[in-house]
Order: C-alpha cells, then sequence, then structure tokens
C-alpha cells in the first residue's frame, strides 16, 4: 500500500447542535462517490467556447481511463467493488462495508442524533492514497446529515393582500407567447413528493391540458408525498407547478434523491446526463449557506455546473430566504450555494403588487426575521467572476477571498404575501420563498429555448452585457436584505432585477 495523504477540503465537523449516539454498523454495506479530475482544463468563464455534446464533454473533459483505472486498483486492494462508473460525469461509485470503506479513507465516523433524526456524521479530514492525489478531489457518502433545506414559506390565502398564479405572472412578467414545446425542465428534489391529482386538477383551473411530469429516481429516492404540504411536498409541488404552469407544453422530470452531498451531487449529475429526457434547464430550489459545505462538496459541484455550461444547460437555483445572514447565526453575512456558483443563474426575491397584469410597485421581499426575505450577497469561496468585473461588488467579510462572486443574478416575486397561489396534498395554498424564481425562470428559459430554436444555456455574460444594456430586466431600487441595499443597476439584493420575458426574448434574437 502506499502512504496516505489528506484530501484536501474534506474537513467536517460533526453538527455543533448533534448529540453523540454510538458508532455506526460496521457492517452496513454502502456506497460512496468519487469525483476525479478532468482530464483536460476546461474553458473558463471568461473564455467560453461553443456547446458540447455530451460524448464531446466525456471525450475532452471528462474522466482520464487511466484514472479510473487507478480507482478501481485501489478499490480491489481494500477489498472494495465498483459500483458505477461515469466518465463524463468524473465519478466513481465504489461499494463495501462501511467499516472496510471508513478504513481505506481514515473516516472518523458516528451516530448523531440531530433533531429527530439519527444518522451517521464523520469528523477531521478524509485520506487518500498518495498516487491519488490530484486524481480524486472529492469523496461523498460518508456523512448523511441533511446538506440542504428548502427556500420556501407557506401562508394561507386568506391572509394575503395579493396572490398570482404562474400564469397571472407570465402576463405580468411579459413572457414570450410560447407553450415550451419540445423542451425538458429538470427539477431536482431532496425530499417529498407530489400526487398527480393534485397537479391534474391545477392544471384544469388553469386552463391548461395535464402537463407532462415524471418522477426519476436517483440513489433509491422516490416520489414519496408525506401529506404535509408546509414540508418538502410544498417545495416539489410549487417547483412543478410554476415550472408547468410557465411553460405547460414542457416535459418536468423531477430527480429525486437522499438529502444528502452525495445525494444532490448524484441528482444534478443524473440531469446534466440524461440521454433520455436530455434537459434543456435545471430548476433547483434547495441550497445552505457555504459555510455549511465542505470545500470538496463547493468544487465539485461547481464543476458539474461547469459541465452543464458546457452542454448547453441553463441551471437556475434559489438564493435563500433568510437575508443577507442565510441563516447562520454568527453576526456575519453568508451565501446560498448552489446560488453561489458563477456557472448558476441565481435567483433573488421581491414583493410585487399588480394590476390587471401591470406591475404597480415591486421592492426587494423582506418580512423581517420571522416572514424572511431575499438572499444576495458575496461568495467567499467563488471569486468575482469576469462577467461581473464591470461591477462594484463588495468585499466578502470574514474571508480571504479578496473579491467574490455577486449573488444574485435576477429576481422575481418571491415574498409569500405576494405569493404563488397553488395547490398541495389537496389544498389551495401561497408560497412564497426564493425556491418558487428559480422554477419561473426555469419556464422563462424554456419559452426563450422554444422561440430561438437552440439552447439559451449559461448565458452570463450576455445576461451582464447586452440584457443589461438593453434594460430587459425591471430594476429593482427600494429596499434591503439586511446589510445590503437595492439600487440602480444589479445589487446584492436583487441582481439585474426582475424579467421583461419579451424584451428578453426580443434582444438574443438581435445577439
Amino acid at each position: 500500500m502506499s502512504s496516505q495523504v489528506i484530501l484536501r477540503g474534506s474537513e467536517r465537523r460533526h453538527p455543533a447542535n448533534a448529540i453523540a449516539s454510538g458508532q455506526p454498523d460496521p457492517n452496513e454495506e454502502v456506497q460512496i462517490t468519487l469525483c476525479l479530475r478532468r482530464q483536460s482544463v476546461a474553458p473558463a468563464e471568461g473564455t467560453f467556447q461553443p456547446r458540447l455534446t455530451r460524448a464531446e464533454l466525456e471525450e475532452q473533459h471528462g474522466a482520464d481511463p487511466a484514472d479510473i483505472d487507478a480507482v478501481a486498483a485501489f478499490a480491489s486492494e481494500h477489498h472494495l467493488s465498483v459500483a458505477a462508473i461515469h466518465p463524463g460525469a468524473r465519478t466513481v461509485i465504489l461499494r463495501g462495508k462501511l467499516s472496510t470503506m471508513a478504513w481505506a479513507f481514515a473516516a472518523e465516523l458516528r451516530v448523531s442524533k440531530l433533531g429527530e433524526r439519527i444518522l451517521r456524521t464523520r469528523e477531521n479530514y478524509l485520506q487518500i492514497p498518495e498516487h491519488l492525489e490530484g486524481v480524486v478531489v472529492a469523496v461523498l457518502g460518508f456523512d448523511e446529515r441533511p446538506v440542504a433545506q428548502t427556500n420556501h414559506k407557506v401562508h394561507t390565502r386568506a391572509s394575503q393582500p395579493a396572490h398570482y398564479t404562474p400564469r397571472q405572472l407570465a402576463k405580468i412578467y411579459n413572457f414570450p407567447s410560447a407553450t415550451g414545446k419540445d423542451q425538458a425542465i429538470a427539477v431536482i428534489e431532496l425530499g417529498g413528493g407530489y400526487r398527480n391529482s393534485d397537479l391534474q386538477k391545477y392544471w384544469t383551473g388553469l386552463g391548461l391540458k395535464n402537463v407532462f411530469v415524471s418522477a426519476v429516481s436517483v440513489d433509491g429516492a422516490q416520489n414519496a408525498p408525506s401529506g404535509d404540504p408546509n414540508g418538502a411536498d410544498g417545495e416539489v409541488v410549487l417547483d412543478i407547478e410554476v415550472a408547468g404552469g410557465i411553460a405547460p407544453e414542457a416535459r418536468i422530470a423531477v430527480y429525486f434523491a437522499p438529502n444528502t452531498d452525495q445525494g444532490f451531487l448524484n441528482a444534478i449529475n443524473a440531469a446534466i446526463h440524461d440521454t433520455v429526457r436530455k434537459p434543456s434547464v435545471i430548476s433547483i430550489s434547495w441550497g445552505s449557506a457555504e459555510s455549511q459545505w465542505t470545500a470538496q462538496a463547493l468544487d465539485a459541484f461547481n464543476a458539474a455546473f461547469q459541465d452543464a455550461a458546457l452542454l448547453g444547460i441553463t441551471v437556475c437555483a434559489a438564493a435563500g430566504d433568510d437575508g443577507s445572514s442565510d441563516g447562520v447565526s454568527d453576526g456575519g453575512n453568508h451565501v446560498d450555494f448552489p446560488a453561489s456558483s458563477p456557472w448558476v443563474l441565481s435567483c433573488g426575491g421581491t414583493r410585487l403588487l399588480a394590476a390587471g397584469g401591470t406591475i404597480q410597485n415591486e421592492t426587494v421581499w423582506n418580512d423581517g426575521t420571522n416572514g424572511g426575505a431575499t438572499g444576495g450577497g458575496v461568495s467567499a469561496h467563488f471569486s468575482q467572476p469576469a462577467y461581473q468585473s464591470h461591477l462594484h461588488i463588495p468585499k466578502p467579510r470574514g474571508t480571504a477571498n479578496t473579491s467574490g462572486r455577486g449573488v444574485p443574478d435576477v429576481s422575481g416575486v418571491a415574498d409569500p404575501e405576494t405569493g404563488y397561489a397553488v395547490l398541495i396534498d389537496g389544498q389551495e395554498t401561497v408560497i412564497g420563498g426564493t425556491s418558487a424564481v428559480a422554477p419561473l425562470w426555469a419556464g422563462l428559459v424554456a419559452l426563450c429555448n422554444e422561440q430561438l430554436g437552440h439552447n439559451l444555456g449559461w448565458f452570463h455574460p450576455t445576461l451582464y452585457g447586452t440584457l443589461a444594456r438593453d434594460r430587459t430586466m425591471n430594476d429593482i431600487t427600494s429596499g434591503t436584505n439586511g446589510a445590503y441595499n437595492a439600487g440602480i443597476g444589479w445589487d446584492c439584493c436583487t441582481g439585474l432585477g426582475t424579467p421583461n420575458g419579451k424584451a428578453i426574448l426580443n434582444a438574443l434574437r438581435k445577439k
């Protein structure tokens, strides 16, 4: 055996609010995901090139076959089996007894009681053989703690000063007269589920034919509605009903995965590399503050989002519902991930009052400590990208990062007091949160893809260039999310603003 070295970025601490509850079963059969380096460096965002096919991505920027062979040899040496190899996604799944797996990677494990849940957590760094240093860039799956939370807020309809259906919002935001025909929208979910009877009733109420929705199982997770509209079901159904209400002829594929960093990444990769459904846009409404992630996970997810960009797939993600702190109680400013990835369209939130299909007033969403507020700020992990180089972005606080990626890019209505009218678990209700903004923008991207005849893909340079210059956004200049204030142009509350859909499409056509 070769000597072991620390896997950089893998450091973990047991949850501070967890109770130690013994040792995990050493004979439990587990699967661990290894993320490998690219065989050649992918284009940076400042030198981005035309889109690739999935075969071209695998051939040019997938895992090196020699690296895969080296990992397979390591697995055999440690009495582990190779369960799956995904060269394009650069992942190898290993299977074996937990005790053997923990020994192979020097994983320090325990059982933790976290709230009502009993699960496995990890402490300190992982280790890998010296000859695999730089080859294996992340090892995910030892820790079972939830890595993300939903970004939605539920109110009763009776308490709302205003609420809107997706069809009404399509008119208010001047979306193109399209249906999303021949498009596929991927929705990532880490719990809960939907009932077809609810969806059919909802589509009928909107005057739509039944929208095509299918469930995709990742790592054994299933469409499993709990009957609680305030829980994960609310997230799942909100995402489907918003995306489907905006683009009713698009195919909605819902990828269900366990709420762990391993499950989350595997779901994203399943959507990106799906050669059957071939989604052109991915909507993600789950996330958590960057500080809650390991550096290896942040980088592995970011590389997957770069793959999506290379393939011409747009990824939309909610910017968070806890203001500039993103729910972290250390007194600092934080941003939500995956929304902080420079390859992701980060979606913030507003409060919207409209009448007759016209915006009357739109401000930053901030209902205070109990009601929620849009996330936004500056990344402590990702550097300021070239497409934001002309912006004044504050220096990230409490970090060695000298300049950070500004969040969000765009926004849409998210205040639950002016929220989305939906039907969940048989109950008519109103939901807000930036969770709703991600599928709203995903629906708009699907409409643009249909009209353009090609995928919009990763369009951040165009967004901050042509689309900003042509004023295709409704600039939000009033309000605060805590540490940051809205102003003219881009800001850390609502980004470039909310969409004027037809203006965006017209600007893209002229480009």
